[in-house]
Parts: structure tokens; sequence; C-alpha cells
């Protein structure tokens, strides 16, 4: 069977789903025709059930390139940090870092103290239990981690290889 990288099953999960749509969309346009009472309707386009058969091998085909695509994002590892993780835990830990860094760039826009509100006697300031400069210097690196990680995983699809013809949908 033909081998292709994971990152193009990746890509081609994308056309299958786009392609599963399209032809759910086709069947609606030829399962019914208007016709004046009397008259008998003509085709519009396929037959329904040429549609039905191509949408089947099209959903068969996308089952099979999920599991061939959990599996090698299971069985690969990626070395990052000193560890070794396998592809799926590093796309969630890339996921994790740039939430991270995300939270970290919100934490560093804060002032470190601003006036808050007055009452007639008593003058009150929200202050920062934290430096929100060394926050924003956190969420740099954390996001420079979560490069340097998605950059290995792009790497690592492109690796790897899985066992599937494409050669119907490219």
């Amino acid at each position: 069977m033909k081998k292709i990288p994971l990152a193009e099953g990746v890509k081609l999960k994308s056309i299958l789903t786009k392609k599963i749509q399209e032809l759910i969309h086709e069947i609606h346009q030829v399962s019914h025709a208007v016709v004046e009472k009397g008259q008998q309707p003509k085709s519009s386009g396929r037959p329904i059930l040429e549609v039905e058969a191509e949408l089947a091998q099209v959903r068969k085909d996308s089952r099979l390139l999920d599991k061939l695509i959990y599996r090698a994002n299971v069985d690969n590892l990626v070395s990052f940090k000193g560890e070794e993780l396998p592809i799926v835990e590093a796309i969630e830990l890339a996921s994790q870092l740039r939430a991270e860094a995300g939270l970290y760039k919100q934490l560093s826009h804060s002032e470190k103290e601003q006036f808050y509100t007055a009452s007639e006697s008593v003058i009150f300031y929200n202050v920062a239990l934290y430096d929100p400069e060394e926050y924003r210097k956190r969420s740099i690196e954390i996001e420079k981690e979560a490069h340097r990680l998605s950059n290995l995983i792009n790497a690592k699809n492109y690796q790897v290889e899985i066992e599937f013809d494409d050669s119907a949908y490219i």
C-alpha cells in the first residue's frame, strides 16, 4: 500500500471532511425534483444511489485515516526538554503552553499598583501581588517553548509515514 507523511494525512482528513459535507449536500440536491402534476421527474445530476455509495466510501476512508493518524500520534515520540513524548501528548502540551503564555501575558498587562476607589476618608488601591514585568518575561519564554515544540511536532509529522492510498482524493 502507498505511504504518505503523517502531515499529509492530517491535511487529507480536512479534505475528506469537506468532501463528506459536499456529498451530503449533493444527496439533498439529487433526492428531490419539482415537477408539474402528472409529469415525470427528471434527474438533476447523478443517481442518489451513486452519491450514497461514494459517501459511504469516503466515510470509510475517513475512519481509516483517523485510526492511522491516532495510532501514529500515540506510537511516535517527540523529544522535548529531555523527555520523550508521544505526539498526541506533545500536541496537548503545546496547547497548554500557549494557554499558559496567554495567561501570563494577561497578568503582565496589569499595573503594579493602581488607584481603585475612594470613600470619604479612605483611598483604596488595587495592588498586584506579583511582578507584572516578570510575568511578561515568562510569557515570552513559554511562548518560545510552545513554538519550539510545535516545530518539533511538525518535523515529526513529516518524518512519520502512514499506509494510506490518497490517490482518490489528491
